[in-house]
């Protein structure tokens, strides 16, 4: 299972290839999870639970260039939401790469709004976090 998530986050999001040893670190302190069309891995998505005093909650919902149009990334999307909500999250964010331009459509379509553009220091490449507007994450 963590070999396939791995899998579909490295091919999302190459400037941020995991080792397996970062993906197990991960798998310790996230909710990962794979999407398949029977048999075929087509997606994976990472639920970090909330924290702070907002209870910030991040849902990243990612998949494979050629599976996307086809409502995968609304059902891991809704499926992260919903299991940050059973933790408690009072506000839900996420992470895009720039030059995934289906993941910003894709972010923006579901109510999220950007907050903040960064590169990580020693890196060139842009990430975009957005935070779901109040009206479409309703309590």
């Amino acid at each position: 299972m963590l070999e396939q998530w791995r899998h579909v986050h490295n091919v999302v999001v190459p400037p941020a290839a995991m080792s397996w040893g970062e993906a197990r670190e991960r798998q310790g302190r996230y909710r990962l999870a794979n999407a398949y069309l029977g048999d075929v891995l087509v997606g994976c998505s990472t639920v970090r639970p909330p924290v702070g005093e907002e209870g910030v909650a991040t849902v990243i919902a990612r998949v494979l260039p050629e599976f996307r149009g086809q409502g995968i990334g609304t059902a891991l999307y809704e499926n992260g939401l919903a299991h940050a909500r059973v933790l408690g999250a009072e506000v839900i964010e996420t992470c895009v790469l720039a030059a995934n331009e289906d993941g910003l459509r894709f972010a923006v379509r579901c109510g999220f709004a950007e907050v903040e553009r960064y590169v990580l220091d020693g890196e060139r490449d842009e990430w975009v976090d957005l935070r779901l507007r109040p009206a479409d994450g309703g309590h």
